[in-house]
C-alpha cells in the first residue's frame, strides 16, 4: 500500500499553534471547529456487516451491490470477504481502516479493498453506503485488467469517483439473493451497468493521499490518537509523553516503520482530514483553523504538499 503514497513530497512544513490559528481566523471558524470536534468525540455504535452472504458475486454476475443508510458515528465491525470490494458513499464521509492504514472517504473518492483483508467501516457523518462486491477469478485480481497490472489491484487503492461511475453505481440493483428475483431484462441491464463500472474503475485515477498505520503497538496507539485529533499537541516531544517512550524512540520507529518523519506522517493525517471537511463544503477559512493554521500558513503548507492550491486541489477531489 506504502508504493500508492511514495510520490507524496517529502519537504513538509511543521503545523503551527491551533492558539494562534484560532485567533487569527473569524470566530465563526472557532465556532466550527468546536462543533467538529464534538462530534468527533461522541461514542459510537457498533453494527455487524450486513449478511454479505447475501450478495456473493459470481461469474453470471460479477459484481453485486449492497446499499446502506448508516448515522454518524456507526462503525461497521472489522470483517473480511473471499472477494474484492469498494465502498463508495454517495453522500456523507466515511472512515475505512485496513490493518496497514487508514483512509477518510469523501463522496469524490473509493476504496478498492483486495480480497481477504480486514477492514473497518466508520461513518465520520451521515452516508448512503454503497458497496459493491467483485468477482475474482482464481488467480485473477483487478476490476479485469490485464496480468501485467494485477499487482497494483493486490493492496488497498484510493481512486477518484466520476460522475459517470457514482451514477452507475445508483443503478445497480441492490437486492439480496432471498428477495425478488430479477427479470431477464433486469439482469441484462444489470449486466450492461456491471460492465460500465468495470471499464470506469479501470480508468479511475489513484488518489495519492492516505494514511499509513505502523504495527508497533505504542506507535499505532500514538497514530490513532493524531488520526482522532491532530491539534492535541504541537510537538512529537508532547505526542511522545503519552506512549512513555523517548521521543528518540518515536522518532525512530516512524523512520523505520513508516519510512517518514513524524512531521511528514501528520501532514497526510491534515491533507486527508481537509479532505473530509472540503467534501463537507466548510469554507478553508474554517478548515484552516479546525486543522490548527491560519489561513495564509495553510494554503502554504498545501501548495508546497500537493503543488496546487487548496481551491483547485480540494475542488478537485
Amino acid at each position: 500500500m506504502r508504493q500508492i503514497y511514495d510520490s507524496l513530497p517529502t519537504s513538509i512544513a511543521i503545523m503551527p499553534s491551533i492558539t494562534s490559528a484560532v485567533t487569527q481566523a473569524e470566530p465563526a471558524a472557532s465556532d466550527a471547529a468546536a462543533q467538529h470536534s464534538r462530534r468527533l468525540s461522541r461514542a459510537l455504535s457498533l453494527v455487524e456487516s450486513l449478511t454479505p452472504d447475501l450478495f456473493v458475486p459470481t461469474m453470471a454476475r460479477p459484481i453485486r451491490v449492497k446499499y446502506r443508510r448508516l448515522r454518524a458515528d456507526t462503525q461497521i465491525k472489522p470483517h473480511h470477504h473471499p472477494w474484492a470490494q469498494v465502498a463508495i458513499s454517495t453522500s456523507g464521509v466515511i472512515r475505512l481502516g485496513v490493518p496497514t492504514g487508514t483512509y477518510i472517504v469523501p463522496p469524490s473518492r473509493a476504496l478498492w479493498i483486495p480480497p481477504g483483508v480486514e477492514h473497518v467501516v466508520t461513518m465520520v457523518e451521515d452516508a448512503d453506503l454503497r458497496t459493491l462486491y467483485f468477482y475474482q477469478p482464481p488467480g485473477h485480481c483487478g476490476p479485469g485488467v490485464a496480468a501485467h497490472e494485477e499487482e497494483a489491484w493486490r493492496q488497498c487503492r484510493v481512486l477518484e469517483v466520476s460522475e459517470l461511475l457514482r451514477a452507475l453505481v445508483r443503478e445497480m440493483p441492490t437486492g439480496p439473493n432471498d428477495g425478488p428475483k430479477l427479470s431477464p431484462q433486469d439482469l441484462q441491464r444489470e449486466s450492461h451497468l456491471s460492465a460500465l463500472i468495470l471499464d470506469e474503475m479501470r480508468r479511475a485515477n489513484p488518489v495519492r493521499l492516505g494514511v499509513d498505520l505502523p504495527h508497533d503497538k505504542r506507535l499505532r496507539n500514538l497514530c490513532e490518537a493524531v488520526i482522532a485529533d491532530p491539534t492535541r499537541h504541537e510537538t512529537l516531544a508532547d505526542w511522545a509523553q503519552d506512549t512513555g517512550a523517548s521521543p528518540r524512540t518515536v522518532a525512530r520507529l516512524f523512520r523505520n516503520e513508516l519510512g517518514s518523519t513524524f512531521t511528514q506522517w501528520r501532514q497526510q493525517v491534515v491533507l486527508a482530514k481537509a479532505l473530509s471537511l472540503a467534501a463537507s463544503r466548510m469554507p478553508m477559512a474554517q478548515i484552516a483553523a479546525e486543522l490548527g493554521y491560519s489561513p495564509s500558513a495553510f494554503s502554504a503548507m498545501v501548495r508546497k504538499s500537493v503543488g496546487q492550491s487548496p481551491a483547485r486541489f480540494f475542488g478537485s477531489h
